[in-house]
Formats: C-alpha cells, sequence, structure tokens
C-alpha cells in the first residue's frame, strides 16, 4: 500500500528486487493500483496533505523528491516551492512522471533518472529531501547510502522528512502473510521508529519531529487515534523529520 518507489539493489545479486523490477513489471500499470494513479482519490489527497503536513514546505525551498514514483508529491509540491527535483531509478517512473507534467506551467519542477544512494547532485544544494513510501522498498544497507546522501545534498540547517508503513500495523501484519491481503513483493525491509530514527541519526540528522500517523479510512482512522499510544497493531504510518546541523558559525 502507498506510492511504493525504491532505490533498488545490487545489481549484482539477482536475488534483491531492482530497478528492473519496476520497469518490466507490471507495477506501473494503471490496473495495479487505480488509488495510485488517481492523484485525486482519498488516499493520495491523504498521502500529500500528511506529508506536507510532517515537511511543511517554505515558498523558496528547493526540494528533492527521493524515489518520486508517479510524481504524486512532487507534483503537490509544484506550486508551494522555489524548485522541485523528483529523482527515481526507475525509467518507466520518470517517464510517466514526465508526461504527467505535461505542458503543465510548472517550470519549477524536474524530473530525473537517478539513484538515491548516490544522485550525483551537488553537495548542500537542497533546503528539503522527501522520502515517501520509499524506504519499505530499501534494503539495510540501501536504507544506511540513501539517509547518508540526503545529508550530503542538503545545506546546513535543510530537512528530510521520511513516511514509511509501520509493519506491526494490522493491514501490513495481513498482507505479509496473504490473508485477504496480498503481500507486496517490493517491500523488503520495513522499518521500525526506532530503526528509522537510528538510520537518521546515524547519517548525522537531528530529529525534529518523530510520530505515528493513522491511516485515510474514516473509521479505522478514529480507532487509530484513540488506540495507537497503547495498541502498536494501530500504529499505521512513521512520520520523521530530520534536520542537518547547522555547524560551527
Amino acid at each position: 500500500m502507498g506510492q511504493h518507489r525504491s532505490t533498488g539493489a545490487s545489481g549484482d545479486d539477482s536475488s534483491r528486487i531492482g530497478r528492473s523490477y519496476y520497469d518490466d513489471s507490471g507495477y506501473f500499470d494503471c490496473e495495479a493500483g487505480s488509488h495510485l494513479h488517481d492523484f485525486t482519490s482519498r488516499f493520495q489527497q491523504y498521502r500529500i496533505r500528511k506529508v506536507l503536513e510532517l515537511l511543511v514546505p517554505m515558498p523558496t525551498d528547493r526540494v528533492l523528491d527521493l524515489g518520486c514514483g508517479w510524481g504524486t508529491i512532487s507534483l503537490a509540491l509544484g506550486p508551494r516551492v522555489g524548485e522541485v527535483v523528483g529523482l527515481d531509478f526507475s525509467e518507466r517512473a520518470v517517464a510517466d512522471c514526465k508526461s504527467r507534467l505535461g505542458n503543465s506551467d510548472f517550470g519549477n519542477l524536474e524530473f530525473r533518472l537517478g539513484d538515491a544512494r548516490n544522485t550525483g547532485l551537488d553537495a548542500g544544494s537542497f533546503d528539503a529531501v522527501v522520502a515517501a513510501d520509499l524506504f519499505e522498498h530499501l534494503y539495510p544497507d540501501d536504507s544506511d547510502r540513501v539517509a547518508a546522501e540526503a545529508f550530503r545534498v542538503l545545506k546546513p540547517g535543510g530537512r528530510f522528512a521520511v513516511w514509511t508503513p509501520c509493519r506491526r500495523h494490522i493491514l501490513e501484519v495481513l498482507k505479509n502473510n496473504n490473508i485477504v491481503l496480498k503481500r507486496p513483493v517490493s517491500h523488503v525491509d520495513y522499518k521500525s521508529m526506532a530503526r528509522m530514527n537510528s538510520i537518521l541519526t546515524g547519517s548525522g540528522f537531528e530529529i525534529e519531529r518523530a510520530y505515528f500517523a493513522e491511516s485515510h479510512l474514516p473509521v479505522l482512522s478514529a480507532i487509530e487515534r484513540l488506540g495507537q499510544r497503547w495498541v502498536p497493531q494501530l500504529r499505521r504510518r512513521i512520520a520523521v523529520l530530520g534536520r542537518k546541523p547547522q555547524g560551527p558559525a
């Protein structure tokens, strides 16, 4: 569940899901998840709202959207910030994003093909980095590399917003056991809140905000808000905002 993107895995290990899965499988087909392709759907509107609440972008920000997938977050950021770079390692993802962009007025929005572990972008060139529904697709070693790369490309004081599902939530438990819901094969490594915080602090970030967010389903979200403090199975999403220290004056 969610808009899934990955930087992929090491190219020399065929057992790991990598670029070819996203380019050659039906992952991006409309029938694979209409709620993902429809940016006006309840799910996508919830997702955009929650990610922007976590990041709270500034009008002058230059933002990097890692694992931009269908471009949902990049396109939502376009009218709100100074510049957006949506980056994905899937050629099909980038082509689809450019097609969505079409002849829009977003002259400040660009989609690029690249690897979030090593973007090739200039150090200290972004005010904010977003990774929305990315880390569940990353293997442990890739996760550390992506966080380190986010740290590198951010300016001092820059923010890194992470949005990812909780494995212990009841819906994820059902999916991972193929009960009623189907297990997403590209979700290769769910993170706990403690692990997500550790990944960011290990790369040098200071944790500014870290909390559990409810889901987009009205009745379930009400139950989650009331019970997630005590019941781990009601913690739907992990939201973490890290900040790169300003450094010595």
